[in-house]
């Protein structure tokens, strides 16, 4: 299993890009909001939250790593916008990394 490299942690004053990001999941995102986006979806772990498209532009749902090489773990949480699906895999990566569960 990976590990979470410890270059950047989101901080107290981090806490604005969630607001951020919930407004406009995809699409173009300021620096700060950008920076933290990488750190979660680059994490390096078996593990991470990730977005899968079960059905192209109907549906996606919420799946983890399980390693190089292996299926995706499917966690059965199944969306029908892909606002959606972005918006819980950021409150579970968000979570992992500062402990703080967002509604």
């Amino acid at each position: 299993m990976g590990t979470i490299l410890n270059v950047y942690k989101p901080t107290n004053e981090d806490r604005k890009l969630v607001d951020e990001f919930r407004k406009n999941p995809n699409g173009h995102h300021s620096k700060d909001l950008q920076r933290l986006l990488n750190l979660f979806r680059g994490e390096d772990i078996e593990g991470k939250y990730v977005v899968l498209c079960n059905k192209p532009f109907k549906e996606w749902e919420l799946g983890q790593t399980t390693g190089i090489g292996k299926p995706m773990k499917r966690l059965g949480l199944k969306f029908n916008k892909l606002e959606d699906a972005e918006w819980e895999a950021f409150k579970r990566r968000w979570q992992r990394h500062t402990g703080e569960k967002l509604k």
